[in-house]
């Protein structure tokens, strides 16, 4: 199939070699063989033109996405059912797919594909038990939409000793596409089936994905394993679950023997999130959790010191992009600041950015001036990341985004 043709400035090919999935605008010569819209395939060539590989062009500094590397070959059914097929194998091969009902502890919700790090660029699949919610961050995927669906659905049927069956793909991108007209393009729904949101299984614990209405895909699937790690902190401590959302860390710390968890928003609706997660777990009434409706930066200054042994900083992200950068940073030394000041000696604190244009090392920097302003002795006990199923193409760092330190306060 032909496409239409980028062909690149001398040199500019050298990241694309590399297998880096963009192309900046900077890097493009001239365009032949058709004027190609936002979402449209294109061949990507060097130079002297030779085939760099295909991809979804864009009208924007990220001009194209790139699909495949070194030659030209069509992108339909087939080559998305091959890429999904190999994101299911990889999770399957981590012991992340863990039915209810099997040997070992259930887990039904995980990340299927996780854009550049799954070789998809713009594309996002979270998987909740028997319904996969789809999230397009290009217009390429979002015309592919229709297309992947089907490709989905046909994997899991081809493999259904490996997870429970796929029953309904929701497709959620009226909020994540680039721009305010593409956006008012998407029409979130249900492509293939239709389920209602019932509990998932995490690590053995019960959650209720908001796919109609929540953030992100309807959960926050990224931070699973620094769930895990808390639990092995939080025994017989007072814990303090700041932006707690819908409470995830809350119910892990309480499942793990935490003496008391205050859960801290200043949403409403998180907080009945954060309940409803709880009374699944524990039951309607349970003494050791209590709800703070309040803004976080607020209470953290007000609360006394040496209230809480075990304190969790999980902001939304104060940063979007580089513009606002210096105004995060501000933001997360703040915040680490308070938390420094007021948890009780030989306390633990857990503190992320989930900020892309916050670098690991802008975000070390913010708690360590935090650290130093405190004037208490800090540690670092732990350095966190995402977890396997949002994996890093080693040729796309920026794919990298949430970062985490966990630290003894003495």
């Amino acid at each position: 199939m032909s496409y239409p043709k980028i062909h690149l400035y001398p040199r500019k090919e050298e990241s694309l070699l590399r297998f880096h999935p963009w192309v900046f605008s900077g890097a493009i010569a001239s365009i032949t063989d058709g004027k190609p819209q936002d979402g449209d395939l294109v061949e990507v060539l060097d130079a002297r033109g030779s085939t760099l590989g295909i991809g979804h062009y864009a009208a924007g500094s990220i001009a194209v996405r790139m699909l495949s590397f070194g030659r030209s070959e069509q992108i339909g059914r087939d080559f998305f059912r091959d890429r999904l097929r190999a994101a299911l194998e990889l999770r399957a091969s981590m012991g992340l797919i863990r039915p209810e009902g099997g040997p070992a502890t259930p887990n039904t919700v995980y990340r299927l594909i996780h854009g550049e790090g799954d070789s998809l660029p713009g594309l996002i699949i979270d998987i909740y038990g028997d319904t996969a919610v789809m999230q397009a961050h290009s217009m390429g995927m979002h015309h592919s939409r229709e297309l992947i669906a089907e490709a989905l659905m046909e994997t899991y049927s081809e493999a259904p000793g490996l997870t429970p069956p796929l029953q309904s793909v929701y497709y959620k991108s009226e909020t994540t596409l680039p721009t305010r007209d593409m956006r008012e393009l998407a029409e979130d729904g249900f492509l293939i089936g239709h389920t209602e949101a019932s509990y998932v299984w995490e690590n053995g614990l019960k959650f209720i994905p908001d796919w109609l209405k929540g953030q992100k895909t309807g959960f926050f699937i990224d931070q699973r394993d620094n769930r895990s790690l808390l639990a092995l902190y939080a025994d017989g401590r007072r814990v303090l679950n700041a932006f707690c959302y819908t409470g995830g860390f809350s119910v892990y710390a309480l499942a793990s023997g935490a003496e008391r968890v205050d859960s801290l928003d200043s949403s409403g609706k998180a907080m009945y999130l954060t309940e409803q997660h709880v009374a699944l777990n524990f039951g309607a009434d349970c003494p050791r959790h209590h709800s703070i409706t309040q803004d976080a930066f607020d209470y953290l200054e007000q609360m006394p010191e040496g209230a809480y042994d075990l304190i969790i900083l999980d902001p939304p992200a104060f940063a979007k992009h580089r513009k606002v950068l210096r105004n995060a940073l501000i933001g997360y030394r703040r915040i680490n600041s308070q938390a420094f000041r007021k948890i009780a000696p030989g306390g633990i604190v857990f503190t992320f950015s989930c900020s892309q244009a916050v670098s690991k090392e802008e975000f070390r920097l913010a708690v360590f001036t935090a650290a130093a302003s405190s004037g208490r002795r800090v540690r670092i006990l732990h350095q966190l990341t995402q977890p396997v199923d949002h994996p890093i193409n080693i040729y796309h760092p920026e794919g990298e985004y949430l970062k985490g330190l966990v630290l003894y306060v003495e």
